[in-house]
């Protein structure tokens, strides 16, 4: 390194005055005054001025082209220091500038300014995208991110270990990425959606605590915080575990991870443990954002004797909020983004000097506003919102609301990284196609109550140990005590409508493994694009990922997915059609 450079370009400081140094990276800009070239070079490090006096020296060179030049460190002359950068006191006069490589193609975008170009071409030249500081920065970021997340791992005693790319297509979540075999005719490995048979097969292996760095596979359509085709999480499992053994892994982790990586306020441990039906009810959503202040509240049997059709024998949700001062217009675009979202409309009552105002005041009387009053805790100024619809919509609708008056109002905490569990999940619900009860979320957990529930109660009352993070809203992990009980595994699968043989067939190691001996067991697996993606303060996942998918699910840098060839095809016995 030392023929290109004896020192990056962010690391030249006034104590290195009078020094002869070697520099090398790419010409961030080229600025003539009449003879005198000023060259800003940067690296990864960052940015440092050279300034030559031949204007010879620099045929050939242009913007992007990269170049070492070697000179001595001098100091800037008052009026042309730039603070703005760390080496703005300093700069480097040189004689001598080797062209490495030039850039003689003509730049579809200034790398500089490339997050004001359209997604789709930064995709296509993405190394140019990444020469950006900023998006550079992301990706440095990621990094060290990643490197804190395996030393906290390893602190507390984990092993990484690997486990299988090429593996078995599951009945269960998402779409699977298959690859076909050219040794076994007609059969094709699957892509792992996660680690999680694997992982669990460990336990049984006598290994107690596993993590990795773990890449899933899952043909999933894109979203902001959802990247199509492949991500990352922190997996992990611990065997002879419970859920509280594996809150206190995740807390400690996040914690120490999130208040390195940024200087908001982040919840302290213990997280928060929200049941998921008080979830769904106080917050509208499994995946509340507790920065938001408004609270939802059930008033269905406070309406069961009021006579105002609409809410008639259907569940009725409200949410106080202080709208004093708020123009009509306020209120119109409340009304206007209800019926929009797909509710019938939207029906409110306002406190002002002791009586109330709005489309529903003339249905309640005297005793009934008075209690409405002591229930909400209602102040001068407040507004009731109410939202009443079918079971399956009213919590969807009344989140949707308390979320859009967050935001109408102002009132979303941004400074602040809110974290909570979100803990006793469903173990079933019922298919709204089939009419069949269908698991919930992961087939594998271990249900509350264990044999005898699943024995003796009503299969939709059953809660499983499955448990989520979720941070301002967006869900970091899902995780669960495992089902290590072949007969307790049996007897959950059946339910479902799984006959032993289809247990045998599809997680036929997992059944097998679990009755030569298993311990209890227990993990989850935290996001590690979601956590850069919220570390780095961007909505959306692909900022944060070198090398993403487009959100049609293409690779526009290498051109994937492209055709392959028929002799290809035939390798693998394929044939279009």
């Amino acid at each position: 390194m030392q023929s290109f450079r004896t020192t990056h370009c962010n690391s030249i400081r006034q104590s290195d005055i009078g020094k002869e140094v070697t520099l090398a990276g790419w010409v961030d800009t080229i600025r003539n005054h009449g003879g005198v070239i000023f060259i800003d070079l940067r690296d990864q490090e960052g940015i440092t001025q050279v300034v030559l006096h031949d204007e010879t020296k620099i045929h050939g060179i242009h913007k992007e082209s990269v170049v070492s030049v070697t000179g001595k460190v001098v100091m800037r002359d008052e009026e042309t220091v730039n603070r703005k950068i760390d080496t703005g006191t300093v700069e480097v006069h040189s004689d001598s500038i080797t062209l490495l490589s030039s850039c003689s193609a003509s730049l579809p975008f200034e790398p500089a300014r490339s997050r004001d170009t359209r997604e789709e071409l930064r995709l296509k030249y993405r190394f140019l995208d990444l020469r950006n500081p900023l998006v550079h920065r992301d990706m440095v970021l990621r990094s060290k991110i990643i490197s804190h997340l395996r030393h906290q791992m390893e602190e507390m005693g984990f092993l990484e270990m690997q486990t299988p790319i090429l593996t078995m297509s599951s009945p269960e979540g998402a779409r699977d990425y298959l690859v076909p075999s050219r040794k076994h005719r007609g059969k094709f490995y699957a892509l792992p959606q996660a680690p999680q048979q694997f992982k669990q097969l460990l336990m049984a292996s006598g290994f107690d605590r596993y993590f990795q760095i773990a890449p899933c596979f899952r043909d999933e359509d894109a979203r902001l915080d959802r990247s199509p085709g492949e991500f990352y999480q922190l997996d992990f499992e611990m065997a002879f575990a419970d859920q509280e053994d594996v809150f206190q892994v995740a807390e400690s982790v996040l914690y120490s991870t999130f208040t390195r990586f940024s200087d908001k306020e982040v919840s302290k441990p213990p997280f928060r443990r929200i049941p998921f039906e008080e979830s769904m009810l106080r917050y509208g959503t499994d995946k509340p954002d507790l920065r938001n202040p408004l609270l939802i509240d059930d008033l269905t049997d406070f309406f069961l004797d009021v006579d105002f059709a609409p809410f008639k024998g259907k569940p009725v949700r409200g949410i106080k909020a202080n709208c004093s001062g708020m123009s009509r217009s306020f209120f119109e675009n409340m009304f206007d983004y209800a019926v929009a979202i797909g509710m019938k409309g939207l029906g409110y009552l306002t406190l002002s000097e002791g009586s109330f105002k709005g489309p529903i005041d003339k249905f309640l009387s005297d005793e009934k506003k008075a209690e409405l009053i002591e229930m909400c805790g209602l102040k001068d100024g407040d507004t009731v919102y109410f939202i009443s619809d079918k079971k399956a919509k009213v919590d969807r609708f009344s989140g949707q609301i308390r979320t859009k008056l967050c935001t109408e109002l102002g009132l979303l905490q941004e400074d602040k990284f809110e974290m909570c569990f979100i803990v006793d999940f469903p173990m079933y619900e019922t298919n709204e196609e089939t009419g069949k009860i269908d698991f919930t979320h992961n087939p594998f957990s271990m249900p509350q109550g264990g044999m005898d529930a699943l024995k003796y109660d009503d299969p939709l009352t059953i809660k499983a140990w499955q448990y989520d993070i979720v941070c301002n809203g967006i869900e970091l992990s899902s995780g669960a005590v495992r089902n290590h009980r072949p007969d307790i595994m049996k007897e959950a699968f059946s339910i479902a409508g799984y006959s032993e043989d289809v247990l045998k067939d599809k997680f036929g190691a997992l059944y097998t493994a679990f009755s030569y001996g298993a311990p209890p067991h227990a993990g989850m697996a935290p996001g590690v694009d979601r956590i850069v993606m919220m570390l780095a303060g961007h909505e959306n996942i692909r900022e944060v990922i070198a090398f993403p998918l487009n959100s049609n699910g293409q690779d526009l840098l290498l051109g994937a997915p492209g055709e392959a060839t028929e002799k290809q095809l035939k390798e693998v016995h394929i044939r279009m059609r």
